[in-house]
Formats: C-alpha cells, sequence, structure tokens
C-alpha cells in the first residue's frame, strides 16, 4: 500500500466496542445505509444522498479485526470514474483504546495510476473525512 493521501485521528469518548458497534450500525459513513455481511473479501456498498444526489458507493472488506481495524476498497459514483480497481481507492479504519476513550485513524491511500492528488483535493478528501469521524463521534458518544 502506498503512504497515505489522507490520514486524521480523533479521539473519542467511548470504549473501542462501542465505537466499533456505531460504525457496523453505519455511523462510520453518516446518512448512508451499509450493506455487507463485514466478512474479509466481501462487498461492501454504501447508499445516500450527498449533496442532493443519491450514490451507491461501493468497495470490498480488506481487514476487519472486531474493535480494532477496518479496512475497505471504495469506489464512489460521485466523481465520474469508471468502476475499475485503478478508481479504487482504499478507506482504513484504526482504533486504539487510550483510557476511557479511543482514537480513532481514519487513514485513505490511493491505489492505481493515480496516487498522488493535487492540495485541492487532498482538502476535500480531510474535509469530508473530518465530517465522517465527526459523526462517527457524535453517534459513539451517544451510545456510551
Amino acid at each position: 500500500m502506498h503512504k497515505p493521501v489522507v490520514e486524521i485521528d480523533t479521539f473519542i469518548a467511548a470504549p473501542s466496542a462501542t465505537v466499533w458497534k456505531a460504525m457496523k450500525g453505519g455511523a462510520m459513513f453518516p446518512g448512508t445505509r451499509i450493506e455487507t455481511d463485514w466478512k474479509i473479501g466481501h462487498p461492501i456498498t454504501f447508499k445516500g444522498e450527498w449533496q442532493g444526489r443519491s450514490f451507491t458507493d461501493r468497495g470490498e472488506i480488506q481487514t476487519l479485526a472486531e474493535a480494532k481495524e477496518l479496512s475497505f476498497t471504495h469506489w464512489s459514483d460521485k466523481d465520474g470514474s469508471s468502476q475499475r480497481p485503478p478508481s479504487y481507492h482504499v478507506v482504513k479504519y484504526e482504533l486504539s483504546p487510550s483510557g476511557a476513550r479511543t482514537k480513532v485513524t481514519l487513514s485513505q491511500f490511493n491505489e492505481g495510476e493515480d496516487t498522488e492528488v493535487d492540495a485541492k483535493t487532498q482538502a476535500e478528501f480531510e474535509r469530508n473525512w473530518t465530517m465522517m469521524l465527526e459523526g462517527l463521534k457524535k453517534s459513539a458518544e451517544g451510545m456510551h
């Protein structure tokens, strides 16, 4: 895997098991419906609405360690790219217990031909993933 295009950390005031439950309940992509059986090598689909438009994002579970790590390939129909491996990126969530809190690190790795992005695109990725982590934090802390 290449170096991350984006890597964001946040601390959530909840144990990692609660954060994990929130993630699997859909809070890792707020406002979306997640369809998967949570098995490595199996598909994961995200359906929802973004800026007034319906979308379906697709991928495949790459790693899964209960309450510790989840990674999956990700392709979005929002960006107009073709649904083939060079258009995918990998999203990785790592959970690290820290007392009564959990440190969550979200990383995006671009795969295929386009592993580098310009500063504007990187800033957009950072905004979007920060928003996703804020939604996860709100959900997990509300469950605790």
